[in-house]
């Protein structure tokens, strides 16, 4: 067989972009500096620098199911030329969604997710895990993060 062959490229040319910094590059002393491949294109991360260029330590990979569930600000669902698109910061960060009702129920997943997360802050005894409340949203995140 004859061609080219698509390479992964090298662990210096990879970039994201960050809202507020445009594009950056994963620091030489991550642990992910190295992966030349990510299943998503969305990383989080806890440290920023800039020397010659604006690098992200300490980040892992996020599908996109985390990532709509754990992000801070509001979920938004909108119909954007046929297609439903879930969107976080602002409209910065869209999805589509497979159907209205899938994004819907996300929507509303994350909004039940935020409610028990603040019944916890407000009583810090209670037991996720046995209240039948928490429970069900726990295990319906845990169902669909785990199938993604």
């Amino acid at each position: 067989s004859t061609g080219a062959v698509r390479m992964q490229p090298k662990a210096e040319e990879l970039k994201f972009v960050t809202k507020n910094d445009g594009y950056v590059h994963i620091h030489p002393s991550s642990v992910n500096y190295q992966s030349r491949h990510f299943e998503s294109p969305y990383l989080v991360y806890h440290e920023k620098v800039k020397t010659s260029r604006v690098f992200i330590r300490d980040c892992s990979m996020v599908s996109v199911y985390p990532l709509v569930l754990l992000a801070g600000g509001q979920v938004h669902v909108q119909l954007l030329r046929g297609e439903f698109v879930i969107s976080l910061d602002d409209g910065w960060i869209r999805f589509v969604a497979a159907s209205h009702q899938v994004a819907e129920l996300v929507k509303e997943l994350r909004l039940e997710l935020d409610q028990l997360l603040q019944d916890k802050i407000k009583n810090p005894s209670m037991d996720l895990c046995m209240c039948p409340r928490g429970s069900r949203i726990i295990g319906m995140i845990v169902k669909l993060v785990s199938t993604q």
